[in-house]
C-alpha cells in the first residue's frame, strides 16, 4: 500500500507562483512513476505532470514552461512547482502513484485546493 498527503494549496494572484508537495509513505520502492493530476469545477480530471522512478518528467502542454515537477526521494515527497499561474489552473490538484509504468494510477491523495484569482 502506498499513501499519499498533498499540501501547498491556497489562493494565489494570476502570474504568481505555489509550490504544490505531496509527502508518500508506505511501498516507496515499488513506485514506478507519480503524477500530479488536477480537477475543476464541471470538467473531468486531466493529467498535469508525471516523473518516473528514474526521473524523466512529461507535462500537460496547457503547463509545459510554466510547471516543474521534481521529486526527493531522500524525503519521499515529489513537487510541483506552478509559476505564472492563470486562471484556468484553478483546480483540485491531486498527487498519485502506480506500481508500474503499464497501470493506471491506483493510489491517490486528498486532493488540495489551488485557486487563482485574476
Amino acid at each position: 500500500q502506498v499513501q499519499l498527503v498533498e499540501s501547498g494549496g491556497g489562493l494565489v494572484q494570476a502570474g504568481g507562483s505555489l509550490r504544490l508537495s505531496c509527502i508518500a509513505s508506505g511501498s516507496i520502492p515499488s513506485i514506478a512513476s507519480m503524477a500530479w493530476y488536477r480537477q475543476a469545477p464541471g470538467k473531468q480530471r486531466e493529467l498535469v505532470a508525471v516523473i518516473t522512478s528514474s526521473g524523466i518528467t512529461n507535462y500537460a502542454d496547457s503547463v509545459k514552461g510554466r510547471f516543474t515537477i521534481s521529486r526527493d526521494n531522500a524525503k519521499s515527497t515529489v513537487y510541483l512547482q506552478m509559476s505564472s499561474l492563470k486562471a484556468e489552473d484553478t483546480a483540485v490538484y491531486y498527487c498519485a502513484a502506480r506500481r508500474t509504468m503499464a497501470t493506471m494510477y491506483a493510489y491517490w491523495g486528498q486532493g488540495t485546493q489551488v485557486t487563482v484569482s485574476s
